[in-house]
């Protein structure tokens, strides 16, 4: 599976790219036949308190990409939720086609 991560308006650490990685490996657990996934790091606008955005966007064949967005204090714990939400998604596809 082919990660993409694009940290707009700022580099992302290499570390924060490595757990991020991390993570979205781990959805092959929940569908086998993940092509790519797309994450997009945003820092929000003014700077307070949950204003790190992260988007993930997972490709399989011969279906709709899912898709899931967070809000957090940190770049970590928005990666976390998107990974939460995908895999709700990824096991509802997974139950539909059994």
């Amino acid at each position: 599976m082919k990660v993409t991560v694009n940290a707009i308006h700022f580099d992302a650490s290499e570390k924060l790219v490595n757990f991020i990685n991390r993570k979205v490996d781990k959805l092959t657990k929940h569908h086998d036949n993940i092509l790519d996934a797309e994450v997009t790091l945003k820092v929000v606008k003014p700077e307070t308190s949950m204003n790190k955005e992260v988007s993930v966007k997972i490709s399989y064949p011969d279906q709709a990409a899912a898709f899931a967005s967070k809000t957090a204090d940190t770049f970590e714990e928005a990666v976390d939720n998107c990974i939460d939400a995908l895999k709700k998604q990824l096991e509802k596809v997974k139950a539909k086609h059994i």
